[in-house]
């Protein structure tokens, strides 16, 4: 919410991906169980709607695709792309990367005591304010692993579906 909040947004658009690029190897958590979860996590959020459009695609999910679709169907809004501290040094890398720095400005979700890098050219973007809240998707996974709790993580009806039918268990 501090995104909305910040930025003076309109409206926020989840995204969930089909399959990283950058994560070739990693086998993504079943599509529907992730759209379960983030249905009933921004529930009652008004300004925040979950968009299917990489799935929908299915294969690799290129942000450079995801940003046309918005630029063609809200031609007149300024777009944001919220990203991870720990991506912005590789942004040069994405597919189509001179464009997809034209079409929108990014906006950095800062992790605790990490210093945010400044954006490579010709990324243009500004860190939020409201943050860093000390919790990653990397440190849910590996608490429900470990069968330890994740209260207080996330919202506590997300955290109900996840310990009763743990996606993260290895066994």
């Amino acid at each position: 919410m501090a995104a909305l909040e910040e930025l003076k947004l309109d409206r926020l658009f989840i995204v969930p991906a089909a399959h990283s690029p950058f994560k070739p190897e990693q086998k993504p958590t079943n599509a529907n169980i992730r759209l379960r979860l983030l249905r009933m996590a921004f529930a009652g959020q008004n300004q925040c709607e979950i968009d299917t459009q990489e799935l929908d695609r299915d294969g690799v999910s290129y942000s450079i695709d995801t940003l046309i679709n918005y630029s063609n169907r809200f031609p007149k809004t300024k777009l944001h792309y919220l990203i991870g501290a720990d991506h912005i040094s590789t942004l040069p890398q994405w597919r189509e990367a001179s464009r997809l720095a034209k079409l929108a400005e990014f906006v950095v979700v800062p992790r605790p005591g990490q210093k945010v890098a400044n954006f490579p050219e010709p990324f243009r973007g500004q860190k939020l304010c409201g943050w860093p809240f000390e919790v990653s998707s990397s440190i849910i996974r590996n608490r429900l692993e470990l069968n330890q709790p994740i209260n207080g993580l996330v919202p506590s009806n997300v955290a109900e579906i996840l310990t009763k039918n743990n996606p993260y268990s290895a066994a």
